[in-house]
């Protein structure tokens, strides 16, 4: 029998299968078949199957396959969760994780509250590039605080690729239909983000202090967005030096609870430093036969709670909003 985790960070929920335990290592159009099933019909779905592999340069590799089969190149709340399974398998609490971009450092950060461990990871590549998004418009080469009447008449948006690609927009007030239809927009095909973009609605609650909603590339809407609210960090503190405290972390509150990031701002933007701190909260034990696996036939698992998630949800309701 082989064993999975029902994972998530911020609520941003995952399943986690290790290749590295399996006899026969799943094929990527396994995995694509896999990740659908799973992300649809197991445990009320998730956003996507995290794959972990070995790595020869790190503790190990990370791949993020999405609800609807297609591949990200990171994910930062699944990353997190990652980085706790590496360290409890090897009993490690700083390393690197391979992923598709480049290696990033990973630690064990302080409980976030009594039984929600913690894990703080580096989100990088930086790029505002227009080829690394990628994105077209006008004559830009780069989309910083650009007022787009084509995306939302009389807001300003900015586009950052950290690595996955985003589209950032301070509100006053979050609307969701309109971040759902302008998500739907550019992730259908179109002329701006020809790859898709994640779109994060950020709205300033107080000096360092944010309330994020993403729209997510693949997914849809998400209780949270790793990279997303990690990017949205970086353009807050870009745009708003007044409102942003170098000395301290940002605390980014989403509709799964909330995390913190760390911003190292650099005279060169794409130098600048971002980590991502937050809950890796295990929910589901399941067991399935390798076989299984291969035929993508989950009607024979073995699914066991690990009492986490009642711990986080007080976390939740800790929280001071």
């Amino acid at each position: 029998m082989v064993k999975l985790l029902k994972v998530h960070g911020s609520e941003n929920q995952f399943f986690i299968l290790d290749q590295t335990i399996l006899d026969n290592k799943l094929s990527d159009s396994e995995l694509k078949n896999l990740a659908i099933n799973f992300c649809k019909n197991i445990l009320n779905g998730a956003d996507g199957l995290l794959v972990i592999d070995t790595s020869d340069d790190c503790l190990g590799k990370m791949r993020v396959i999405n609800a609807d089969g297609s591949e990200a190149k990171m994910c930062g709340n699944g990353l997190r969760t990652v980085s706790r399974y590496l360290s409890e398998k090897y009993q490690l609490n700083e390393f690197h994780v391979e992923t598709l971009e480049s290696n990033l450092s990973v630690k064990k950060a302080p409980d976030f509250y009594p039984g929600v461990p913690a894990f703080s990871v580096e989100i990088s590549p930086i790029s505002f590039k227009k080829t690394d998004l990628p994105f077209s418009y006008k004559d830009l080469n780069e989309m910083i605080n650009e007022e787009i009447p084509e995306f939302v008449p009389g807001e300003r948006f900015s586009a950052i690729a950290v690595p996955n690609p985003h589209l950032i927009s301070f509100v006053s007030n979050i609307q969701h239909d309109i971040l759902n239809h302008l998500g739907q927009k550019l992730n259908s095909a179109n002329n701006y983000f020809p790859e898709g973009v994640n779109i994060s609605f950020a709205k300033i609650l107080d000096k360092n202090k944010l309330f994020v909603q993403t729209f997510e590339r693949g997914v849809g809407f998400t209780n949270a967005c790793g990279t997303g609210m990690s990017a949205t960090s970086l353009v807050f503190a870009l745009l708003y030096p007044d409102q942003f405290d170098s000395n301290k972390d940002i605390t980014v509150y989403n509709p799964g609870g909330m995390v913190k990031t760390n911003i190292e701002l650099n005279p060169i933007k794409e130098l600048s430093k971002i980590h991502l701190i937050g809950n890796a909260t295990f929910t589901h034990n399941i067991e399935v036969s390798e076989e299984a696996l291969h035929q993508n036939q989950l009607d024979d698992l073995r699914i066991e709670e690990t009492g986490e998630e009642k711990d986080y949800q007080a976390f939740v309701k800790s929280i001071n909003r």
